[in-house]
C-alpha cells in the first residue's frame, strides 16, 4: 500500500491511531483496550468488499463476522488475531510482547471448501508462501470446487488438532478424516496419537484401515500392541510374510508365527501354511531336477508352466495329481499323502483328481477313481460330487462319447439324465430312457434330431414298432 509523506504524518499523529505503549498502563483492561484499537486499525488495511460472500463458521457452527467477530474474540480471550499483529509489526508501530497467544479460530467446514476468512485461514498461495513444510488436505477424486488443497499447519496445539479431528469425524467424510489423520500422524508422537485415537473409535478404524492400505506394518504393530489387541497383532505380523520373496526365508518366518496368540482355527491354518510351504520346497527341488534331466516321460510330454512354490493347497493337490498320481503314499508329493496330511475332504479330493486325470485323458484312472468295492468284493461306481458334475468335467476335457454315456447313465435323476444326454448328444441314453419311461411322443420328437439313416434312427424305429411295449401316450 503506497502512502504520501503527508498521509504518513497524518497517520502517526492522528489520535485515531494511537500507538500502544507500556509506560503506565500495564493492567489487563488497558491491554484489552489497545488490542481493540489494533484490530480496529485493520479496517484501513483490509479490503472487506467481499465480506458478505464469505461463509464464516465457528467451531460451534454459528455464523461469525470477520473484523467485528475478531474484536469479540479478543475481548473474550484477551488476545488479537495473529495476522493483525503481523501486519502491524511490519509497519514498526506496535509492540505486542505482552499480548497472550490467541486460541484457534479456524473453521474446518470452511477450511476444506477452500473458503477464507480475514484474520483466519489463508488462501493456497498465501499458505505456500509462509510455511516451508505443510500438510495438505489432498484432492481425493471429488468434483472440482468441492475440495481445494489447504494447509493444516496452523493447527499447532494438541487441543486444536483434536478439535480438528472431532470436526472431521462429525462431517462423516472418510476423505476428510483420512487427511486429518495423515496430518496428526506426522505432527504427533505415537504415544499421544494412539492415546487419543483409543477413545475415538471412528477415527481409530479409519487410521487402522489407512495403515493397512499404505502397508505401514511397523506402526500398525505398535498400535495393536498399545491397544492390547493380541489376535490382530498376530494377524498383522503374519501378514508380513507376503513381503518375503525367498521361499526358505518365508518358511522360517512362518515358523515364528506358529506360537503367536491366534484363535484355535487360525493357529491350525498357520501350521498348515508352514507345512505346505515346506512340502512345496522339497517337491519343487526334486521336480526341477527331474525336468532338467529329461528322463521322466510326464515332464517331457507336459513341461511345467510355473513353479509350485507359494501356490494354494488345491493347486498343489492338482499338481500332484497331474505329475505324481501313482506315487506311494509315503512320499511328500503323493496326492494321498497330501489328502491325509491336510485333511482334504473327499469331495475336494475327487473333484481335483478328476480334473487332473481328465486333462491328461487318463480314462482308466478316472474309472478307478469312482470304483469302490464292498466287503463281499462287489464293485460299484460312487461319486461324492455327483455324477452330473463328473459328466460336465469329462465333456469339458473332450471325453469320448462312450465314456460320457457311461457316466450319464449313472445319474439318478431322470430329468437331469435326459437333459445331459440331449445336451451332449448321448443318443443311446436318450433312446433307452424314453423306452424305459414308455414315452412314445418324446421318442418320436427325438427321432427328428438324429441323422437320417443313422444307427440311432434305426434303433428308434425298431423300438416304436415293438408290440411288447405298452406306451403311456
Amino acid at each position: 500500500m503506497n502512502r504520501t509523506k503527508g498521509d504518513e504524518e497524518e497517520y502517526w499523529n492522528s489520535s485515531k491511531f494511537k500507538a500502544f505503549t507500556f509506560d503506565d498502563e500495564d493492567d489487563e483492561l488497558s491491554q484489552l483496550k489497545e488490542s481493540k484499537r489494533a484490530v480496529n486499525s485493520l479496517r484501513d488495511f483490509v479490503d472487506d468488499d467481499d465480506d458478505d460472500d464469505l461463509e464464516r463458521v465457528s467451531w460451534s457452527g454459528e455464523p461469525v463476522g470477520s473484523i467485528s467477530w475478531s474484536i469479540k474474540e479478543t475481548a473474550g480471550n484477551s488476545g488479537s488475531s495473529h495476522e493483525g499483529r503481523e501486519q502491524l509489526k511490519n509497519r514498526n508501530s506496535f509492540s505486542y510482547a505482552q499480548l497472550p497467544k490467541p486460541t484457534s479460530t479456524y473453521s474446518l467446514s470452511s477450511f476444506f471448501r477452500g473458503r477464507t476468512r480475514p484474520g483466519s485461514f489463508q488462501s493456497l498461495s498465501d499458505a505456500l508462501s509462509d510455511t516451508p513444510a505443510k500438510s495438505y488436505a489432498p484432492e481425493l477424486g471429488r468434483p472440482k470446487g468441492e475440495y481445494r488443497v489447504c494447509s493444516l499447519e496452523r493447527f499447532r496445539s494438541l487441543q486444536d488438532k483434536l478439535q480438528l479431528l472431532e470436526e472431521a469425524v462429525s462431517m462423516h467424510d472418510g476423505n476428510v478424516i483420512t487427511a486429518v489423520l495423515i496430518f496428526l500422524k506426522r505432527t504427533l508422537s505415537k504415544e499421544i496419537l494412539f492415546r487419543e485415537l483409543e477413545v475415538r473409535q471412528i477415527a481409530l478404524r479409519h487410521f487402522i484401515h489407512f495403515l493397512k492400505e499404505i502397508g505401514d506394518q511397523k506402526l500398525l504393530l505398535d498400535l495393536f500392541k498399545f491397544l492390547d489387541r493380541t489376535e490382530e497383532l498376530a494377524l498383522s505380523h503374519y501378514r508380513e510374510h507376503l513381503n518375503i520373496q525367498d521361499p526358505e526365508k518365508r518358511k522360517e518366518f512362518l515358523k515364528t508365527c506358529i506360537g503367536l496368540p491366534f484363535s484355535a482355527e487360525d493357529s491350525a491354518h498357520i501350521q498348515d501354511h508352514y507345512t505346505l510351504l515346506e512340502r512345496q520346497i522339497i517337491i519343487e527341488a526334486n521336480d526341477r531336477h527331474l525336468e532338467s534331466a529329461g528322463q521322466t516321460e510326464i515332464f517331457r510330454k507336459h513341461p511345467r508352466k510355473a513353479s509350485i512354490l507359494n501356490m494354494p493347497l488345491v493347486t498343489t493337490l492338482f499338481y500332484s495329481c497331474f505329475y505324481h498320481y501313482m506315487e506311494a503314499e509315503g512320499t511328500f508329493s503323493s496326492p494321498i499323502n497330501l489328502k491325509k496330511t491336510f485333511k482334504i475332504p473327499d469331495k475336494q479330493y475327487v473333484l481335483t483328481a478328476l480334473a487332473a486325470r481328465a486333462k491328461l485323458r487318463a480314462w482308466h484312472d478316472v474309472d478307478a477313481l469312482f470304483t469302490t468295492k464292498n466287503w463281499l468284493g462287489y464293485t460299484k461306481k460312487r461319486a461324492p460330487i455327483g455324477f452330473h458334475r463328473v459328466v460336465e468335467i469329462l465333456h469339458k476335457n473332450s471325453a469320448p462319447v462312450q465314456i460320457l454315456q457311461e457316466y450319464v447313465n449313472l445319474v439318478e435323476d431322470v430329468d437331469t439324465k435326459l437333459n445331459l444326454a440331449t445336451k451332449f448328444k448321448c443318443h443311446d441314453v436318450v433312446i433307452d430312457t424314453c423306452r424305459d419311461l414308455k414315452d412314445r411322443q418324446q421318442l418320436l420328437a427325438y427321432r427328428s434330431k438324429v441323422d437320417k439313416g443313422s444307427a440311432e434312427e434305426e434303433k428308434i424305429d425298431t423300438i416304436l414298432s415293438s408290440s411288447q411295449i405298452r406306451w403311456k401316450n
